[in-house]
């Protein structure tokens, strides 16, 4: 039922699209306490509440484009993108050393690993959803022409090693919260949050380039804007270290567009055998 819920909206355009969610954004934050709590402390602990208003409807924009995105034919897809910067990601890949993309969970997040296996080959790691109806539709959608996925598990990891190993492309949500035993925590806008270890393993093992991106969805449902960056923070030091350097660059990412991060997503929550989460910022990092 719910896939074929997902391609009946997927035939709508992407302005519906976009309008209807900006309405269900405001449906689902006057309806869920608990929603509209995280939403609000998160956005406001980062510094952005006078973005509250947008970051509202853009939460509801992130769900409705999951149809278009997920369902629709991906050369219909990708007209409604342009690309910024590609030639730094292409210039990295061009060194032969592979590349890690780092992806928060920034505009429309799912659309960058089409964009980029329309380039060149990419291996995406990927978490199964909590809902099992989602599942088929995810993964329809993220195993598309040169886009294969590795599970977030241990066989997975060993794909991205191998295809690194092999210079070409990985990619990777640098702010989901990694299951138990496999992140430390780390400062996010001031606050510690279990952050993975694992793109700044891959790239110690491998010496590749990392480079980072997000999409930016355009007003009035106009499409949207990729772009790619260097990552620029120092990958040194002891893991928590390590991971506080890609904290610190997730942030730097979001202030260019804060109002489309997915602040309802629950960064700082505890994975079963992490441990608790210190009461107070990390020692030898600054709160934001």
């Amino acid at each position: 039922m719910l896939k074929k819920l997902f391609y009946l909206l997927s035939k709508l355009p992407l302005p519906a699209l976009h309008a209807l969610g900006s309405m269900l954004g405001w449906v689902v934050y006057l309806a869920s306490s608990a929603y509209r709590a995280r939403l609000n402390e998160n956005i406001g602990r980062a510094g952005y509440a006078a973005h509250l208003g947008m970051a509202i409807r853009e939460s509801g924009k992130n769900i409705l484009e999951l149809p278009f995105v997920w369902c629709a034919p991906s050369e219909k897809v990708l007209t409604t993108a342009r690309i910024e910067n590609w030639e730094v990601a292409q210039a990295a890949f061009d060194t032969g050393r592979g590349v890690i993309f780092l992806t928060p969970h920034l505009g429309c997040f799912e659309i960058i690993a089409q964009a980029i296996a329309q380039r060149i080959p990419l291996v995406a790691l990927y978490r199964p959803p909590r809902k099992a109806a989602l599942k088929p539709l995810m993964e329809d959608a993220r195993a598309r022409n040169n886009l294969q996925l590795a599970p977030a598990n241990l066989s997975g990891v060993r794909v991205l090693l191998k295809t690194l190993k092999k210079n070409a492309a990985i990619g990777l949500l640098p702010d989901q919260v990694p299951q138990q035993g496999e992140g430390v925590w780390a400062n996010f806008f001031g606050k510690p949050a279990y952050t993975m270890t694992l793109p700044a393993k891959l790239q110690q093992m491998t010496g590749a380039a990392i480079i980072l991106s997000y999409a930016e969805r355009l007003p009035h449902g106009k499409g949207y804007t990729i772009k790619f960056a260097h990552f620029e923070e120092a990958l040194t030091g002891n893991p928590e270290q390590q991971a506080a350097a890609i904290n610190a660059a997730m942030e730097k990412l979001i202030a260019c567009c804060p109002a489309q991060y997915f602040w309802s997503y629950n960064r700082y929550k505890s994975p079963p055998g992490a441990g608790p989460a210190p009461s107070n910022p990390v020692e030898g990092e600054t709160a934001t």
